[in-house]
């Protein structure tokens, strides 16, 4: 019979697996001692999340590079319009002085106003404070209303030097109540959401109505701007020295490539101001709650 004594390390075999944790949280052999499983269940999870959201923002900047793009053809082009086939720029009450009238308004309508618009849109805004670019919003707006009213000016003085009636054409219709709604909406937002007096009531009752008023005044600009290119065109592509419209002349080519680049730059800021998921995270549903990457891991 073998008596009871202490074994003898000769015979006992390794350990197949050695305690990673401190005793009560000992890891079964095969497990993975990277974390917790609940973990990395939750992590597993959410990784369909990030990597949805990731491509949302990948989304936003090449629509936003797009943007940037037009804006920058738009200018050149109606630069190039004015100042290659229509003999350049003056203020002296002749045909020189109405070639600021499209460089304006299509610079401070359409471009400055459809970037001041999705300003708020930019992830590289989120989580910081939101004065500074609601005043750069804001200052930028207002320069495309100046713009705006001095390519106005341009016209009227224009149209009063030559003898030609103002506002007679559908033209000028849409576009006077563009400016004039544009502002209106710049008063309105500057009153409602820049001073400290204005009651949180009143900027929530305002809020809804100013964006939908910035992209219907967007739409009417753009229409405007269509219009006016249809109308010069039409007044100087006629019977005569210069060859018709219908000719398709290079100017009337180069004018209409111009308005086609104008209606996709409006086509790209209105699909950045329709997308929920690109709103700024403090302006979205409760449903559409922005929370940072690197939170989301460390939860």
């Amino acid at each position: 019979m073998r008596q009871a004594g202490p074994s003898s390390p000769s015979w006992r075999s390794p350990p197949d697996c050695l305690p990673l944790r401190a005793p009560g949280r000992r890891a079964e052999c095969g497990s993975d001692p990277s974390g917790d499983p609940e973990k990395r269940e939750v992590r597993a999870a959410r990784a369909p999340a990030r990597l949805c959201r990731m491509w949302s923002v990948l989304s936003f900047y090449t629509c936003y590079l797009l943007c940037l793009g037009l804006s920058l053809a738009c200018v050149v082009c109606v630069c190039l319009w004015s100042s290659q086939w229509r003999g350049g720029f003056a203020w002296d009450g002749t045909a020189l002085q109405f070639n600021w009238h499209p460089v304006l308004m299509v610079t401070g309508l359409i471009v400055l106003y459809g970037n001041g618009a999705v300003l708020y849109r930019v992830p590289l805004t989120w989580g910081q404070n939101k004065l500074p670019w609601k005043l750069l919003h804001a200052a930028v707006m207002l320069l495309a209303l100046i713009l705006s009213v001095v390519g106005l000016c341009a016209v009227f003085d224009f149209h009063n030097a030559q003898n030609t009636p103002n506002l007679y054409s559908v033209h000028s219709w849409v576009g006077i109540v563009a400016s004039a709604l544009f502002a209106m909406q710049w008063a309105a937002g500057a009153a409602g959401f820049l001073l400290p007096c204005s009651p949180p009531t009143l900027r929530a009752l305002l809020k809804p109505v100013h964006v939908w008023m910035g992209g219907s005044i967007l739409c009417l600009s753009i229409a405007a701007c269509i219009s006016g290119i249809n109308e010069k065109l039409l007044f100087v592509l006629k019977n005569g020295a210069n060859k018709t419209y219908a000719d398709l002349p290079p100017e009337a080519l180069f004018a209409n490539v111009l308005g086609v680049l104008i209606v996709a730059f409006g086509l790209v800021v209105l699909k950045i101001l329709s997308n929920r998921e690109w709103q700024r995270p403090d302006s979205r549903p409760p449903d559409l709650t922005y929370t940072p990457l690197l939170q989301e891991d460390n939860e």
